[in-house]
């Protein structure tokens, strides 16, 4: 079993009293990287072993959209930075390893917004040559559509190390990717791209729409021989009109998703196959802690 960290953003957000921007954690990363630091290792204290880079807002498409294209390289930087300060501070360098982090192009849960294959492929790359240096791994997360998913995997395959795609679904629990594609589907596009992947995934989904996905899951990790995994978020329904000028404050967190509640569904997961297990937004450290007591 392998045990992930949790959410960073609106851990972050609570802890710092920010105001949510459509640049969400990335602000936060510049007015108060020690807080970065703080969420790493408070993840690494509950027990996860593996930990996302904080730089899932701080894509180049993002940051141009804004007027701020210098940031991206400092802040791309910067989260590795950050991630290692918090291993190093955990004296985890042996058990903790950092994953970099392949976000949506264009905006999460937004597939339709997202260009061609063959334009993102460029712009994943970019971001696996900032990051590759000073990662052991590479998760694509939070990928809406089949095509996101293989451009950034095949991006992030020609640094030579391990892959992980990480697919977000819809929120109608059919178990289908956000666009409306398969499971199948998503993994079949993999495989054609010629993306090198060492585990399938899916996130930053309502727990019931994992659970439905699963099966899927499991039937593509068996075909490519590969781990599965799962991490869900703690929100209700996405509408589906979260836009880019909206910010994660008018996102409803759920009441029944504590640590207690949320293990329960990582139960289920577990049993039906997965072997990387964690948490999105709005599951912080005592969630993974209760992960890892669990399985860790």
């Amino acid at each position: 079993m392998i045990v992930l960290d949790g959410g960073m953003g609106q851990e972050l957000l609570r802890r710092t009293g920010s105001t949510p921007t459509s640049l969400w954690s990335a602000d936060v990363m510049l007015r108060h990287p020690d807080a970065v630091v703080d969420v790493h290792r408070d993840y690494i204290d509950a027990g996860a072993e593996v930990i996302t880079l904080n730089a899932y807002s701080a894509t180049r498409c993002r940051l141009d959209h804004r007027g701020r294209s210098d940031d991206y390289e400092p802040l791309q930087r910067l989260a590795v930075e950050l991630a290692h300060r918090a291993r190093t501070e955990a004296h985890a360098e042996d058990s903790v390893r950092i994953a970099g982090c392949l976000s949506p192009y264009e905006w999460s849960y937004r597939p339709e917004l997202a260009p061609p294959f063959e334009e993102l492929v460029p712009h994943y790359a970019e971001t696996v040559r900032l990051q590759e240096g000073g990662v052991d791994l590479f998760i694509a997360e939070t990928m809406a559509s089949a095509d996101e998913g293989a451009a950034a995997a095949v991006a992030a395959s020609a640094s030579g190390l391990a892959v992980w795609v990480a697919w977000t679904l819809s929120d109608d629990r059919s178990g289908r990717l956000r666009s409306g594609e398969t499971i199948a589907e998503a993994a079949a596009a993999l495989r054609d791209r010629g993306a090198d992947v060492d585990a399938l995934l899916v996130n930053c989904s309502l727990p019931e729409s994992i659970d439905a996905a699963l099966p899927a899951l499991r039937r593509a990790g068996d075909e490519a021989g590969v781990r599965i995994g799962a991490y869900a978020n703690g929100f209700h329904p996405i509408d589906a009109d979260f836009t880019t000028d909206t910010t994660v404050d008018l996102l409803d967190r759920r009441a029944d998703l504590d640590p207690d509640g949320y293990l329960r569904w990582v139960e289920r997961w577990v049993a039906a196959g997965a072997s990387i297990v964690g948490g999105c937004c709005e599951i912080g450290p005592a969630h993974i802690r209760a992960i890892a007591d669990r399985f860790g």
